[in-house]
């Protein structure tokens, strides 16, 4: 918030004048202080003096001996109340205005003094002040009596009220802070000890978020409101400058905080985001003193402050302002507080959000409409009304707002539109309409004092929805369903009429009460109702309409006008209609009295509604009016003015009428004076209940009141009898039955047979009232009464009855009754007679089938003749009479009908296909293409749908169309032409399509170019022509540019990544700043600055200069002039640069110059550049020492020695040492001329000049000598030979040897010749000079560069005269020397292993397997195995008859046929071999089978290959049983039998096949592979997905034959519950197949494992499934199984167990399984006489006997025979 003085009100006093209180009115316009003189001064908001009064003592007596304590406006700001020392609180009436007269209208006068004063916001009648014993209390202003909310122990020293005034809080003397809440939420107060501040408070101010308290200790402490708790601190006590905190007040918004003390005003601002108070800069009071008052003003947008010297000082706060559209200003006081102020007149507005959220978005619509957006809200106002609202609502940006009508805002949203009352904070109702127009919508609110809110709007075109909007509900009290587009309507101002009119200029009018329509005018160009009125006005051509009395539409006034209407206005007691006449407007002046009329009866002032009509004639108009003023009057009972009222209409009887009830209430009045009101009583309702004919409630009153003769009489008078008899027999009146006898009579004699009739039927004479019937002509009556009460079997009757149906023509009823006497012709002939085809048909159809045709026909006929063409279709199709129908539903537009009709009918003959063309161009008409291309085609008009198909502009599908029926180069022709004609018609986008359908997107591309659409020429090359995208860019950019469109060119050199491009184009027209921009976007800051450069060279001089600088670039702009050879723009731009710049381009201009061989010139750049030593170095570049040594020794003398030095370098490298020398001594630098000796390796010239020159340095120049020759590493080969030979001499052998190591090789004949032997020749010396380690560390680096060098032989030689034997072996065996390698074994015998070794590893890398066989098996089976010779591997593997070797590339061999998937030679090997038995093998056997069995699983039956893979596995499987015996692991054994079972299915498939299937020895094969299949089910482990299992086992079973149908059926079922889970894997559909009865285990004994996990795909293809369900639904409807398990009976406890369990569920009893079937062996069991592997004789037999072996050990095999009995 930023706080600034606006101006001083009161000036400071020249001592101590204490403005002890201030306070601001809640309205904003007044400010009081009481000053020093306990004077209360008043000031306006400005700050100008306005009035001014003294206070009163509270003890007159006492005199004025005390201080003002404290000032608080009241709520409504028309009182003020003061707080005083001497215990006495003033309540002053000041009204609102200025100069009203002034009163105490309120005091409390208390014991103690009163120390602080609030007015707590929103509570009228009552005030807080505290006191000096530390009560807080509350000064009710009604009773004048005050009462004390809380008590505290310690003296008060401040008080505040809450924001919302729904508490106060107070500071006491000993630290406590005290709160009291008027409502604490639950409807009742609460008082409590809020916390306990460190020291004493001086002030208390309460914000939105907490109760900031300032004290004596200089320090701000904010507490939690609700829970006391410390939120945050500030101290200020540390600094000896800073005063005492005197002042508080909290901004009006709650969200800022202004601390006063000692010349200083501190403000604190709370940031909603980070959830703390924020303090910003002090705003320093210069000589201010200390601050004693503070005042806020309502909007926050000023304080004022006032000083312990007196002075008042006014202060304007805010965050910021803003000018909006030039005619209003926002000043935001805080983000949720916004005052808003019209410059023209100085009106504001306070937009406030009452939920504190951030206003982001301000707009004034029609210079009065405030419309405000937060985060959550929005808020929307009216500044003429002053009235805000706030809603919640979370803005997507694309709302709109209307404010046609006064009071309510519509906003449209998504399809909704939202109603907003303006000072309501919520929406005051919403619906979905499409239709935003104001003159598709009307909205009334509480206009006339009416209680009405309605909403008048379109659903869709022709429907109006009429809302109320006083229900919260939203209902709807009227709909208007309309046959035509509604193009205007509005209620009239009580919400019950509407006005609308179509799109056909026809005006109605809608009684919203009685949802009743009228039209009113068939043309209507003008309509609008009379403001403040129930009048309406229409114009219909040159004729205005103008109806007085809306309720009466008929009822109209027309005036002649020659124009149209442009408005009504109403001003002044005169209501005119202008009319734009072309020339001028006229006024037309309407009958303000009749208008009057109206408003009179919105009052119900009937005096002047009649004194009005009595001055007017009786019109039309006036006539409406009579009867509703005669309506409105007999609905308030005001019987005199009715009878006035129908006398001036004419009506006689009522008038008459009316006076009689007036007479009666005249007679009742003098009858009973005390009567109040007269129409109360019972005889004038009842006449007035008559009158309004509602006689039901004339009776309930007179018999009420007991009058039974009254009504009977009125009813007599009515001459309702049977209404009077009815009255009678309730009250069970003596005269009833006379009643009715002469009602009778009178009914007879008055010739009303058909009452007499219905008296007769009541009285249960029913065969009286039939004859009553037919005497008066009404046979249907007669013949209903005979149905209803059983007289058919009265045949004369019956047959009377059906002669005068007859006679009627009631053909229906006559034939009905012909029937029943059985005159089925004469029946069947009034049938026929009055048109009653439907019984007529019924009849033919048992009495004459044969004309059941022609009566359909007829039918038809008829109905086509009654223009019922719709329900005559059916019956031509039921006639057999399908043309009549199609032309009968083509006639009626039944093109449904009509379609299926002509489907039916042979296309070949002509009326079909021209009714077919018919029904084509209707659906062509409706947009149902595909279908009216049907019927073209079946038209034989194929064309036509081709050129329907161009019409609609579905191209492709004519396209398609004229494919089949045109030849190609007619279809091309006629497109590329018909896209050409829409190419010149100018549709464009048709064309495209055209061409694109065509194939021919260039065409497209050319016409876009052509007609300069160059988005859409884009687009189509971005599809068709990717590649030449950016060249069509670049090409759009150039041809833009030439048409001078830059910014087009501009954006087509972008597209095409050609910013270049576009910055050149505008640097070429001199567009600088475009340049610039492009720049800046596309190429960054570098190309930015260097347009920014050269549209400052444009420009030039200082404006240039100002540019630059402008952009941060005169630096920039003058390096890169310098740079770029630009010297006199440079040193132009220097002008306005910092000092020193000059010398930087002065500097670049002599490089440049140096550069351009301008020496002198550069010379003179460098010294301007105060760079004498870069002119020097110049000098010395070019080799012009003269020059050099005159610059030097002119500007820059310390340099003439390096001057001399350099010359000196270089005469010393045209070999001139002498004159080098001298010229290093006469710039005084001998150990220049010792560098220069050195650097050229002359250390004898050096050492010469060292000791003529600079003896002191010989010495060291010999020891660097001698370092040279040590530490050189780049010395080249003869150097360090010499070197080498030079150390060797001087008998330095370990430095001759590092020499001689050295030596390096740059090719092998430079090794050969020179380097060899200096190694050599290192390792001599080193094994003779030097100590073992050292010389064996020689010989290894020699070694190392004899083996680099090709010459291994010589690196184990070196090696083995240094003694290291084993590295020389390996630098043999390194090198291919084994004769060596063997020579050195037998001098060093403990080597040979290590050489063995060495020659095995030579073998292994050359592959030389044969070789290692005799040295190393293992190696040589590695080397097999990695050439993938298995055989030889395994081979020589076996050979070696080690068991290591052998399982170990067993191992290896069977991982390698896994991964390859040879799995039939791994079973083969291991059956050679033998099959290992250690764990891993174990391991992987299991891998291995699984694999096995599911590859076997997959081989189609008839493969060999199959039974050959199960046969090898169970052997194998076989064998480990036989090694392992009881040790072989359990799921071994598992996969043994399955094993064998998934052999015997295969063989018995396969066996079968062969024998074939109707053989003899084919079916108990497939019965047992199908038993196979089903034993295989109980195995889980089985590598076979679940699905797979079940449908072999099922299919097994069904080609098994007869015996296994119910098996077949039950798994395959059980198999398609598997596969549908599997597609549909829901958690139910598992469930569902683990609760199904048939395998459940506790039941059946059923041994197969539940399917608890899916395979994630079908292991069975779809035709498979699909075969299986046809078979499964074909034996459900034939019902010969039913879907359940076989089962057997236990043999130990009889309980019914699964057949193929191998254990009872019920007694737990186990049997082994069959070797033949998988099934369990039960009693009748035998074994096989070579394996002992058990079988149920039966099936043992008949297999033996079919295959004449064991199906276990295969071996030959017979029968079993028993000795039993």
């Amino acid at each position: 918030m930023q706080v600034r003085h606006l101006r001083t009100v009161v000036n400071a006093a020249d001592g101590i004048a204490k403005l002890s209180a201030a306070a601001w009115s809640p309205n904003g316009q007044k400010i009081a202080i009481a000053n020093a003189d306990r004077v209360i001064v008043l000031f306006d908001e400005t700050g100008e003096r306005k009035d001014k009064f003294s206070t009163k003592a509270a003890d007159p007596n006492a005199g004025k001996n005390y201080t003002v304590t404290g000032l608080a406006f009241s709520p409504d700001s028309t009182k003020l109340a003061v707080a005083q020392s001497d215990g006495g609180v003033f309540v002053y009436r000041l009204g609102l205005e200025w100069g009203e007269k002034k009163s105490i209208c309120n005091k409390f006068i208390q014991p103690v003094e009163v120390t602080a004063l609030v007015w707590p916001k929103d509570q009228h009648g009552v005030l807080a002040f505290a006191t000096a014993d530390g009560k807080v209390k509350l000064g009710n202003l009604k009773t004048n009596k005050a009462a004390t909310l809380y008590q505290a122990d310690s003296y008060a020293t401040c008080l505040a009220a809450s924001m919302d005034g729904n508490g106060v809080a107070s500071g006491h003397a000993n630290g406590t802070l005290h709160q009291f809440l008027f409502d604490d939420g639950r409807g009742a107060p609460a008082q409590t000890k809020l916390a306990m501040h460190p020291s004493c408070p001086t002030c208390i101010a309460w914000t939105n978020t907490a109760i900031a308290v300032g004290d004596v200790d200089r320090t701000v402490t904010l507490y939690a409101p609700t829970t006391g708790r410390v939120m945050q601190q500030f101290e200020y006590g540390r600094d000896p400058a800073e005063g005492d905190v005197t002042a508080m007040a909290s901004a009006p918004t709650g969200q800022s905080l202004l601390v006063g003390s000692l010349n200083k005003l501190r403000v604190y601002n709370y940031s909603a985001g980070k959830q703390q108070w924020m303090e910003v800069p002090a705003v320093p009071l210069t000589n201010f003193c200390a601050v004693t008052a503070m005042a806020w003003k309502p909007d926050g947008a000023r304080v004022v402050l006032g000083s312990v010297t007196g002075a008042l000082e006014l202060f304007d706060c805010c965050l910021k302002k803003t000018r909006y559209k030039g005619m209003f200003e926002f000043t935001y006081v805080s983000p949720s507080q916004v005052l808003v102020k019209r410059l023209a007149t100085g009106a504001r507005i306070l937009l406030k959000s009452a939920y504190g959220y951030e206003f982001t978005k301000i707009n004034i619509f029609q210079d009065q409409f405030l419309v405000a957006y937060t985060e959550h809200t929005l808020c929307l106002g009216d500044l003429a009304s002053c009235k805000l609202s706030e809603i919640q609502w979370q803005s997507a940006g694309n709302d709109r707002f209307h404010f046609a009508y006064p009071g309510v805002c519509m906003m449209f949203h998504a399809g909704e539109l939202l109603l907003i009352e303006y000072g309501v904070n919520d929406i005051l109702g919403s619906c979905r309409t499409e239709f935003m127009s104001p003159h598709l919508l009307s909205v009334r609110l509480n206009e006339r004092q009416s209680p009405a809110r309605a909403i008048a709007y379109l659903v869709d075109t022709q429907t109006i929805h009429i809302m109320d909007l006083n229900n919260s509900s939203g209902n709807n009290v009227a709909v208007v369903h309309h046959d035509t587009r509604i193009d205007w309507l509005e209620l009239s101002g009580k919400a019950n009429k509407l006005l609308f009119r179509d799109k056909r200029k026809h005006l109605h009018l809608l009684d919203v009460v009685t949802q009743e329509s009228v039209t009113l005018l068939q043309f209507c160009t003008y309509v609008q109702w009379v403001p403040n009125s129930d009048v309406a006005v229409a114009q219909s051509r040159n004729s205005l309409y103008v109806w007085y009395g809306i309720d009466s539409p008929d009822r109209v006034t027309v005036h002649p006008i020659k124009g149209d209407v442009q408005d009504i206005v109403r001003a002044d007691g005169t209501t005119s209609v202008l009319v734009d006449e072309g020339i001028a407007t006229v006024t037309y002046t309407l009958d303000e009295a009749l208008i009057e009329f109206g408003t009179a009866m919105d009052d119900l002032d009937w005096g002047r509604a009649l004194a009005l009509l009595e001055t007017l004639e009786l019109t039309p108009e006036t006539e409406v009016m009579w009867r509703t003023l005669s309506g409105l009057a007999m609905q308030h009972r005001r019987l005199p003015l009715a009878e006035r009222c129908f006398a001036a209409l004419g009506d006689v009887a009522k008038a008459m009428y009316m006076h009689r009830i007036n007479d009666l209430i005249d007679e009742l009045k003098a009858r009973d004076p005390t009567l109040e009101d007269p129409t109360s009583h019972f005889l004038v309702r009842a006449k007035l209940a008559v009158m309004e004919r509602e006689f039901k409630t004339a009776e309930r009153i007179y018999l009420e009141q007991g009058q039974v003769q009254a009504a009977m009489e009125m009813y007599q008078e009515m001459h309702k009898w049977d209404a009077s008899i009815k009255v009678a027999e309730l009250a069970h009146h003596p005269d009833v039955d006379h009643l009715r006898q002469k009602y009778f009579e009178w009914l007879l004699e008055s010739g009303q047979e058909e009452k007499a009739a219905e008296f007769r039927e009541d009285e249960a004479d029913w065969v009286g009232a039939v004859n009553l019937y037919l005497k008066a002509r009404m046979p249907s009556r007669a013949a209903m009464l005979l149905k209803q009460r059983n007289l058919l079997g009265n045949m004369e009757l019956v047959e009377r009855t059906a002669h005068a149906l007859a006679t009627a023509k009631l053909w229906d009823k006559a034939g009905e009754f012909y029937l029943l006497l059985g005159h089925k012709d004469k029946a069947l002939e009034a049938y026929e007679k009055g048109h009653c085809f439907k019984p007529a048909i019924d009849l033919c159809r048992t009495y004459a089938p044969e004309r059941v045709i022609q009566l359909e026909e007829q039918w038809g006929d008829f109905l086509v003749s009654t223009r019922q063409l719709e329900s005559a279709i059916h019956h031509y199709i039921e006639g057999n009479q399908n043309l009549k129908a199609l032309e009968t539903a083509i006639h009626v537009k039944s093109w449904n009908k009509a379609a299926s009709v002509a489907d039916s009918l042979d296309p070949s003959d002509s009326a079909v296909q021209q009714y077919c063309r018919t029904l084509a161009h209707h659906f062509q008409d409706a947009g149902d293409y595909a279908r009216a291309e049907r019927y073209y085609l079946k038209a034989g008009q194929p064309i036509e749908a081709v050129q329907m198909y161009n019409v609609a502009g579905q191209w492709d599908k004519a396209h398609r169309l004229a494919g089949t029926v045109m030849g190609a180069d007619d279809v091309y022709h006629l497109y590329t032409q018909l896209a050409h004609e829409k190419e010149v018609r100018g549709a464009v986008k048709e064309a495209e399509k055209l061409y694109l359908i065509l194939g021919e997107p260039d065409l497209a591309i050319n016409m876009y170019k052509n007609l300069k659409d160059y988005d859409k020429m884009v687009e189509l090359v971005a599809v068709y022509h990717k590649d030449l995208l950016g060249e069509t860019h670049v090409f759009l950019g150039k041809t833009l540019e030439n048409a001078q469109n830059y910014r087009q060119a501009e954006h087509h050199y972008l597209q095409a990544n050609d910013w270049k491009s576009a910055v050149n184009m505008y640097c070429s027209c001199h567009l600088y700043e475009d340049a610039h921009r492009v720049a800046k976007l596309h190429g960054g800051a570098y190309a930015a600055k260097q347009v920014a450069y050269l549209w400052a060279r444009s420009l030039g001089g200082e404006a240039g200069a100002k540019l630059l600088i402008k952009h941060g670039l005169l630096e920039y702009a003058i390096d890169f002039a310098a740079e770029n050879a630009a010297f006199d723009f440079a040193f132009e731009l220097c002008k306005f640069a910092n000092k020193g710049k000059d010398a930087d381009v002065y500097l670049k201009q002599a490089m440049f110059l140096e550069d351009e061989g301008k020496f002198a010139e550069a010379e003179a750049a460098f010294v301007k550049a105060a760079k004498p030593k870069e002119a020097i170095l110049m000098h010395i570049h070019n080799e012009d020492w003269d020059a050099a040594q005159r610059v030097a020794e002119t500007h820059d003398p310390p340099a003439v020695p390096d001057v001399l030095c350099g010359r000196a370098k270089v005469v010393f490298g045209k070999g001139d040492p002498a004159a080098a020398e001298a010229l290093c001594l006469q710039a005084q630098r001998p150990e220049a001329a010792l560098a220069l000796y050195k650097e050229a390796g002359k250390w004898a010239d050096a050492l010469r000049f060292a000791k003529e020159y600079v003896p002191a340095k010989a010495a060291a120049i010999a020891a660097e000598h001698d370092s040279f020759l040590r530490d050189r590493t780049d010395a080249n080969r003869d150097e360090l030979l010499s070197t080498g030979r030079m150390l060797e001499q001087q008998g330095d052998a370990p430095r001759a040897i590092e020499v001689y190591l050295k030596v390096t090789a740059t090719s092998p004949e430079d090794a050969a010749a020179h380097c060899l032997p200096a190694w050599v020749r290192a390792a001599e010396l080193a094994l003779k000079f030097t100590p073992g380690a050292k010389a064996q560390s020689v010989a290894r680096a020699v070694a190392t560069k004899l083996a680099d060098a090709g010459r291994p032989d010589g690196a184990g030689d070196v090696l083995a005269l240094a003694e290291l034997y084993r590295d020389a072996c390996e630098a043999y065996a390194r090198g291919g020397c084994w004769d060596k390698c063997k020579q050195l074994g037998r001098v060093q015998p403990t080597l040979q292993p290590h050489i063995d070794a060495l020659y095995v590893a030579h073998l292994k890398r050359s592959g030389a397997a044969d070789a290692l066989v005799a040295l190393d098996v293992d190696a040589a089976c590695q080397v097999l195995a990695q050439r993938g010779e298995w055989d030889q591997c395994l081979a020589a593997a076996a050979a070696a008859k080690d068991a290591n070797v052998m399982q170990r590339h067993l191992m290896l061999f069977a991982n390698a046929m896994l991964a390859a998937g040879s799995l039939d030679k791994l079973l083969a090997r291991l059956a050679q071999y033998g099959a290992p038995t250690t764990q891993g093998f174990l391991d992987l056997y299991s891998m291995v089978f699984s694999k096995v069995l599911h590859q076997q699983d997959a081989l189609a039956e008839t493969d060999p290959a199959k039974l050959d893979l199960a046969l090898s596995a169970r052997e194998l499987l076989k064998k480990l049983h036989g090694a392992l015996g009881g040790a072989m692991p359990a799921d071994l054994r598992a996969l043994l039998f399955v094993a064998h079972l998934q052999y015997m299915h295969a063989y018995c498939r396969q066996r079968a096949s062969a024998a074939g299937s109707n053989a003899s020895g084919g079916a108990p094969l497939l019965a047992y592979a199908a038993k196979h299949a089903i034993a295989l089910l109980r195995y889980p482990d089985r590598p076979v997905p679940v699905d797979r299992a079940l449908y072999v086992a099922g299919t097994a079973c069904r080609d098994a034959g007869a015996g296994m149908d119910r098996m077949a059926f039950t798994l395959l079922n059980r198999f398609l519950d598997v596969s549908d889970a599997i597609e549909d894997p829901s958690a139910d559909a598992v469930a569902a197949l683990a609760e199904a009865p048939e395998f459940d285990p506790a039941s059946t004994g059923c041994d197969i494992p539940r399917v608890s996990v899916l395979p994630r795909s079908p292991a069975v293809d779809e035709p498979a499934r699909e075969a299986v369900r046809d078979w499964v639904l074909g034996v459900s409807l034939e019902r010969r199984v039913v879907a359940e398990l076989d089962a057997r009976a236990c043999e130990k406890c009889s309980a019914k167990v699964y057949d193929a369990a191998l254990v009872c569920h019920a007694c737990a009893c186990k049997w082994e399984p069959c070797i033949v079937t998988g099934y369990p062996v039960l009693k009748n069991a035998t074994r096989c006489p070579g394996c002992s592997q058990p079988a149920n004789k039966d099936d043992w037999n008949r297999f033996v006997v079919q295959e004449k072996k064991c199906p276990w050990c295969l071996t030959a095999q017979g029968l079993a025979y028993s000795l039993k009995g």
